[in-house]
């Protein structure tokens, strides 16, 4: 399939995540303030669209305190700059057993499972734009961690996430999660125009080669709206292939934390490192009220 490069792009900032991040580096947002004013700094660096996670204020671990959540909005809509609010809804999913020889128990430090309701408490309440809706279960890392979500879960989900208007992004981490996305817009569980993240790089999901990307680009039903990553020293580079490829680009301290080797990174940085790569490919950067009406997003709550 030969290249349809993109002619105007709108960049997503993932702004923290939940990984363990914050002792490599001093720059990754914790509290609701540092997290609403990365997002800030974000859009204003050239970012449409916002991904937030949040974090325990106390200990830095990733968390889905609908409190935490509330803060982190209240402060972005009430500083003035526009911007396309995404919250995270995978928090909730995570299951780590006890070990490779005796599973169970699970390991209660790490396991934290969650009803498609309480996962979703957070953003009933605050209706963002976009909220994300992990596509599929995986290993992550090298341990006993699982990225936990069942069809049902993510059917249940995704009904929920209509019926308040909230627009799903839907997270794409193999090639089976694309098909179980098919498979929920086949029950007429994701309205147009589908909005999907292609991510590249993470173990034990789809490698960042080249072709493992287009392949699952090619796959993508006529129609549907893609923005894709890569983590650590990929993530740049992925803006030209995502770019190339016809997609929409996303940086930022969830997935990368280094601006070039050796030297941390802003998420503000690493957006105006993105704004720089496409500004060099010819390529027009999409604002936040272009973003609302390609996406077809409902107004912010």
């Amino acid at each position: 399939m030969g290249l349809s490069p993109s002619r105007e792009v709108f960049i997503t900032c993932a702004v923290t995540g939940a990984g363990d991040t914050t002792d490599k580096s001093d720059k990754v947002p914790v509290t609701p303030k540092e997290i609403a004013a990365a997002a800030v700094e974000a859009a204003k660096a050239g970012a449409a669209v916002a991904h937030c996670h949040v974090r325990d204020p106390e200990t830095g671990k990733g968390a889905r305190d609908p409190a935490l959540f509330r803060e982190v909005v209240a402060r972005i809509r009430d500083s003035g700059q526009d911007v396309v609010v995404n919250l995270t809804a995978g928090m909730g999913g995570d299951l780590v057993l006890g070990s490779a020889e005796a599973p169970l128990p699970l390991d209660p430090a790490g396991t934290d499972l969650a009803g498609a309701s309480e996962r979703l408490a957070h953003v009933a309440e605050l209706l963002p734009e976009i909220a994300t809706l992990d596509c599929g279960t995986m290993n992550f890392g090298e341990g006993d961690y699982v990225m936990t979500n069942t069809p049902a879960a993510l059917r249940e989900m995704a009904k929920q996430m209509q019926a308040l208007g909230v627009r799903p992004e839907i997270e794409i981490f193999d090639s089976g999660h694309l098909e179980l996305a098919k498979w929920l817009a086949g029950q007429g569980l994701l309205d147009g125009p589908v909005l999907v993240q292609l991510c590249m790089g993470i173990p034990w999901g789809a490698p960042d080669d080249l072709r493992t990307f287009q392949a699952l680009v090619d796959n993508l039903p006529e129609g549907w709206i893609f923005s894709a990553f890569s983590i650590g020293r990929n993530q740049l580079p992925f803006v030209a292939a995502a770019t190339l490829a016809g997609g929409n680009v996303r940086v930022g301290l969830e997935d990368n934390i280094y601006l070039e080797r050796g030297v941390l990174a802003s998420n503000g940085q690493l957006v105006e490192r993105a704004v720089t790569i496409l500004e060099a490919m010819n390529v027009r950067v999409l604002g936040p009220a272009e973003v609302r009406e390609r996406l077809r997003l409902r107004s912010a709550g």
